[in-house]
Formats: C-alpha cells, structure tokens, sequence
C-alpha cells in the first residue's frame, strides 16, 4: 500500500510569511511612486528590497543607481525630499494599521557585487597585458593582406 503524500501541492498565506509579504508590497508601492515623480535625482534609481521592522514602527529601503557611490549623497537628499510623500503612498494603498517611518540605504548585495566584478575585469585585464601580442595572433594582429 502506498501511502499519500504529504507534499502540498498549493501554497497558503502562512507559506509566506507576514513580513516578506509586506516587504514585497512596500518595495512595488514604492518604486510605482518613484516612477511618477518628475526629480532628475531619481532618475536612475532602482529599489532593490525593503526590510521593515515586525512592528511596523521603521523600514529600510535599499536602492542601487547607476551612478553607484558617486551618485550617493544626491540620491538620499531626493529621497530625504520626497519621504513623506512615499509614505503617504503606502498609507493610501497598503491596508496595514501603521505606516512605517522609511530610512534608505544604499544596497551592500549590488556594491559588493560590482567590487567583485571590478577586481575580477582587472585581473582578466592584467592576465591579457601579460599574455602580450600573442593573445591578438602570432604576428601581432596584422593580416596576410601584403
């Protein structure tokens, strides 16, 4: 005899905790609003997640620019400016008893990712000066066209 399994073959709400719910819909509501704000600043902001705090008091947005650390300090004024009215927002569209106070930093993840490829280009770069004319061909790049 075989018995059932007891593998779910649907997810419930309790599969998926509270708070990663909540993070998901802050992160959506927040990055809809930044897409219909008109600030040069935000232009090149993307919102990569959102923490907040179980009792609803504070949450963390992290963000990543193309301008990375460069871009930092006008990016966090623009978001400084434009804070209460993101809070609003959630108060508008998210059905939650307190709207959390935001706080926003630059995503750790996204930097260390992008140090971790600039050493890696530089290391490839430096292997490819070492390796010398040998790597464009062995008579250093010019055709048999003579």
């Amino acid at each position: 005899m075989s018995r059932p399994s007891s593998r779910r073959t649907h997810t419930t709400a309790r599969d998926y905790p509270r708070t990663a719910r909540l993070n998901e819909l802050l992160r959506e509501i927040i990055g809809d609003e930044l897409e219909r704000l008109d600030d040069d600043r935000l232009q090149l902001l993307t919102v990569v997640g959102v923490a907040c705090d179980p009792d609803l008091r504070h949450a963390t947005v992290f963000y990543d620019n193309l301008e990375g650390e460069a871009g930092d300090d006008d990016t966090l004024a623009a978001l400084a400016d434009v804070r209460v009215r993101l809070q609003a927002a959630i108060g508008r569209q998210a059905r939650i008893k307190r709207v959390p106070e935001l706080a926003f930093r630059p995503d750790p993840a996204v930097r260390a990712g992008e140090h971790i490829d600039g050493l890696l280009r530089e290391l490839h770069h430096d292997e490819a000066a070492d390796a010398g004319p040998t790597a464009a061909g062995e008579d250093g790049g010019v055709g048999d066209d003579a």
